[in-house]
């Protein structure tokens, strides 16, 4: 059982946070370019969408990630350990950079693009959103990968692996 808990653990992450990670990184040249107008606007503007939808529902499926660990982790009897709580405590984070910093500035982003006029509010605060959201995607990645690493390396773990 914990074979294939674990198999469906790693199944979920990687069809799952990979889109997110990817749109989340995709997302603050694409909206520049669209705020910006310019050539292109038409298709700069279809993409922030797409990169918002997909941030939006692989995040929500996301959650079948850690909850498919802790599942795991419960049925190879590893859940006190500090590696597995680290992790927890870092996806944890995660999750809130997601939903605290990067879907606003998305959602701002895409909210100044359908308002149209580049002198109305929303479009200051959009690109004003954007400053940020770069530095937010990379530190919302960069705990995905410090996750994988800790999952792949279990310091102190006592599964034999």
């Amino acid at each position: 059982m914990a074979k294939l808990l674990l198999s469906l653990h790693v199944l979920a992450s990687v069809l799952f946070i990979g889109p997110v990670a990817v749109a989340v990184s995709m997302f603050p040249a694409k909206a520049r370019a669209a705020l910006a107008g310019g050539p292109g606007l038409a298709s700069d503007t279809a993409a922030v969408r797409l990169l918002h939808r997909i941030t939006q529902v692989y995040a929500l499926l996301g959650i079948a990630v850690p909850v498919m660990g802790i599942g795991t982790a419960q049925v190879m009897d590893v859940l006190g350990q500090s590696w597995l709580i680290a992790s927890m405590v870092l996806t944890a984070v995660a999750a809130l950079c997601l939903l605290l910093f990067v879907l606003p500035a998305q959602q701002a982003a895409v909210d100044a693009l359908e308002a149209g006029d580049p002198q109305r509010p929303e479009h200051g605060e959009a690109v004003q959103g954007l400053r940020l959201l770069p530095m937010t995607a990379g530190v919302f990645n960069l705990l995905w990968a410090v996750v994988v690493v800790l999952m792949v390396v279990r310091p102190g773990s006592t599964t034999g692996a």
